[in-house]
Parts: structure tokens; sequence; C-alpha cells
């Protein structure tokens, strides 16, 4: 199982959110591209990034950071957040960015994200971030129509590759992963399922590994010291870039 570390970027700095309320943020670096650094370090070979900014805008807001820190670590970085428009997936791609996650676009604009797919192929991956059992969009402050079933069984149908399923509830919570969601997740599609939201332990790592999940994001639980990087990345089968 892949490990992909977190960086959540807000006005150029590494932040994480309290179960998404950007009211509840807590600041951990100034410095996003000396902890992606680190990670790689750790030997994690791939990077989760997310604007946070652009989840709530649909702008680039961090793109120059984003931009640094795939030229200074020679890492697999994803990158989510407010990517709205084949101008945004262009930008990024030419960046050197591996996967570009549409979120609210992918709810909302089902062209775009079928166009996407067509365009760039693996490159695109969705995030369907789920609260109170609707996939969330805008930053997570309001959410859809869709179930997570509902909206993966038509990513899967499309030819979607990979799926970012967030359990907003237990993001930066560090109360554990949803276990159940993610067995459920992996039963039902083809796709590679990347868990992310409440990896909080190096035995959510490994019941997830055992689950022949595809990924693991480990965000705040990295930034307090509860879970071990290098340790998570052994667990996971060690140092495997795409």
């Amino acid at each position: 199982m892949k490990i992909l570390p977190a960086i959540d970027l807000y006005e150029g700095s590494a932040v994480r959110l309290y179960k998404g309320d950007y009211s509840q943020m807590t600041v951990y670096s100034t410095d996003p591209v000396s902890v992606a650094r680190d990670f790689v370090a750790c030997g994690a070979a791939e990077i989760h990034l997310v604007d946070l900014e652009g989840a709530k805008s649909g702008g680039l807001d961090n793109f120059e950071t984003v931009s640094r820190i795939v030229a200074e670590t020679g890492a697999f970085c994803e990158i989510g957040g407010g990517i709205r428009s084949f101008e945004a997936v262009e930008k990024y791609v030419d960046a050197g960015i591996g996967r570009v996650i549409l979120g609210t676009a992918a709810v909302c604009d089902r062209a775009f994200l079928e166009e996407a797919v067509k365009r760039y192929g693996d490159k695109i991956a969705v995030g369907a971030d789920i609260k109170n059992g609707k996939v969330a969009i805008k930053g997570w402050t309001e959410e859809s129509d869709f179930t997570v079933y509902d909206f993966c069984d038509g990513l899967e149908a499309l030819g979607v590759k990979t799926l970012i399923c967030t359990d907003v509830s237990r993001d930066g919570a560090m109360i554990g992963t949803n276990r159940e969601l993610y067995r459920e997740l992996a039963s039902r599609y083809t796709m590679n399922i990347i868990a992310s939201g409440g990896v909080s332990t190096l035995e959510d790592v490994r019941a997830l590994t055992d689950m022949n999940i595809y990924g693991a994001i480990i965000g705040k639980a990295y930034y307090t010291g509860a879970v071990d990087l290098r340790e998570a990345v052994r667990i996971g089968g060690g140092n495997n870039a795409d």
C-alpha cells in the first residue's frame, strides 16, 4: 500500500483543519517545501497536496508553492482543491503533477469529468469527501445529493482509475479511520482506493494494508508525531512510486 503524507496549503503554509472546519485551522509549518523534503527523507515516494484556498475559490491560490514542492523533491505529487477547468488541469500537469484530483467539478459537472478522463487518463483522480453520508463540495462547505456509492458507481462507469475518499467527520480528529467504509469500497470497485481522514495510528496503516487498499493519506498524525512516517512506509510495503 502506498503511503501519501499530506500537505494542506493555506496562504503558503502547511496547515490542518479539524473535521474540515476552516475556523479550526492549525498552522504546522510556514515552509511546506521543507516539510515535503522530510516526507521524501522518511521514504515516502508520493505526496498528497491540497489547496484549501482553491477548494473554496476555484483558483490556483497556492500554485507557486505546489510547483516548488514538485521541482525540489522529485516526488510523485497529486493535487486537489478548486480544480474546475481544463486550464487548471493543464497548468498542474505542465508543472509536473502526477495526478490531478477533481472534487467539486466531478460532482457538479459530469461532462467536464468525462472529458478530463478522456484527455488525461490516469492523471485524473476523483475526491469523494463524505459528510453526513453525502458527497461534500466547495471545500466541504456544502453537501451534494449524492451518496458515496451512487457517486462511485458513476465514476467507475466513466473509467476513473483512482478515488481518494475522505470521511470528513474523522479528518484531523485523530479518532481512527473508517475501516468499514474502505473495506466496502475495496470490495465493490476496481478503482484504486486511497483512504483519507483519520489515519492516526500504525494500526490503521496495518489494517488498511491488510485490506489491499491502494493507498493511505497521513496528515495530522504526521505533524503531531502520532505516526512515525518511516515505519508507516515500511508497513505499507516500502518506497513504491508510480
